[in-house]
């Protein structure tokens, strides 16, 4: 089954192309972040804009690398959600009217479903099951994944998620936007154990997180320190949200008696999380499946697979309007038809 893979949830416009029998064939990935720099932030009516620019130059890009063409598509899938109304608008415009026009299947694919099956595109994909951290700019949380489609939420944010975190700290510091790669650059050159920033929630019993607080403290010490010490406060608050992350991802892993651990969402591609994580995990057996580099970030290889594998196990396709779900939660997402 050939599937091609539109995603428009955000600010960056992607688009693949997706054999269920040969693996990732080709993909495309446009980011706004040039654009939304200025603003400190993205602006969503700006976002949507682009994307009306980007995805069609895109699809003929992925098209012609793969050496297919639109008449051997079995099926579309787009991002239905969550993320900006308009954006998601775009993606699910342009798939559903190419699909209309094909006479074939689309599909809506949860967002945080692509991030979470993004590691079974690699060449040593995990088994299932698996405990997933969904760790990105909108979202942390700590998912059961007992297969596709069969997910059950262990605990998440009750406040800031540790993508936006990481690029709040990153303004107090003066880093610009977007913030994470640059404070972990920064982080580099400086020393964590100078400051003691807080671990919260690290020992609160459950498998919730809450960065605001540890937010506040970088503001409180930068007011303090100066911005002479930024190269230390920046590494001081990657230490703090990373000991938190590997603490309750380890914790839940014992909770479900999991061997595997998933790690998926742009703050996956932090070095410090990466090696952290995977050696505190080797001490208790557990093996840790992280994307590749590309696919942390929001692209449409995730969506094409995700969308695959829904369409392979025979769920029904989308009817003709245009159903984006800017807020859904992924624990409430239909299992596949079995």
């Amino acid at each position: 089954m050939l599937v091609l893979g539109v995603e428009s949830s955000c600010d960056e416009t992607g688009v693949a192309l997706y054999d269920t029998a040969h693996g990732l064939v080709a993909h495309a990935l446009h980011s706004q972040v040039a654009m939304h720099s200025e603003y400190g932030g993205v602006v969503p009516e700006l976002a949507s804009r682009d994307h009306i620019r980007r995805v069609l130059p895109l699809t003929r890009r992925v098209m012609a690398e793969s050496g297919r063409t639109l008449a051997e598509l079995d099926g579309i899938a787009y991002t239905q959600g969550p993320g900006l109304a308009g954006a998601l608008l775009v993606g699910a415009g342009m798939a559903r009217a190419l699909a209309y026009a094909l006479g074939i299947p689309a599909v809506g694919v949860h967002h945080l479903e692509g991030h979470l099956l993004s590691p079974l595109i690699s060449d040593a994909p995990p088994e299932f099951p698996f405990v997933a951290l969904l760790v990105s700019g909108g979202h942390t949380q700590l998912m059961h994944v007992a297969g596709v489609g069969r997910y059950a939420l262990l605990g998440e944010t009750l406040d800031d998620a540790a993508g936006e975190a990481f690029d709040k700290t990153a303004q107090l510091l003066g880093l610009g936007y977007p913030g994470g790669p640059a404070l972990a650059k920064l982080a580099a050159s400086g020393d964590p154990a100078r400051f003691n920033l807080p671990r919260p929630m690290l020992n609160s019993g459950d498998f919730d997180f809450s960065f605001s607080g540890l937010k506040t403290a970088v503001l409180t010490l930068v007011k303090k320190a100066g911005m002479d010490a930024a190269a230390d406060i920046a590494a001081a608050f990657q230490a703090a949200a990373v000991d938190v992350l590997v603490g309750k991802s380890l914790a839940a892993c014992t909770h479900a008696g999991a061997r595997r651990l998933v790690v998926a969402g742009g703050v996956g591609a932090n070095a410090r999380l990466r090696e952290q994580l995977t050696c505190e995990a080797a001490r208790r057996g557990i093996e840790v499946f992280y994307p590749r580099l590309e696919f942390c970030t929001d692209n449409g290889a995730m969506i094409a697979f995700a969308g695959a594998q829904r369409l392979a196990a025979g769920v029904e396709a989308d009817d003709m309007g245009f159903p984006v779900r800017p807020r859904w939660e992924l624990a409430t997402l239909d299992a596949l038809e079995r």
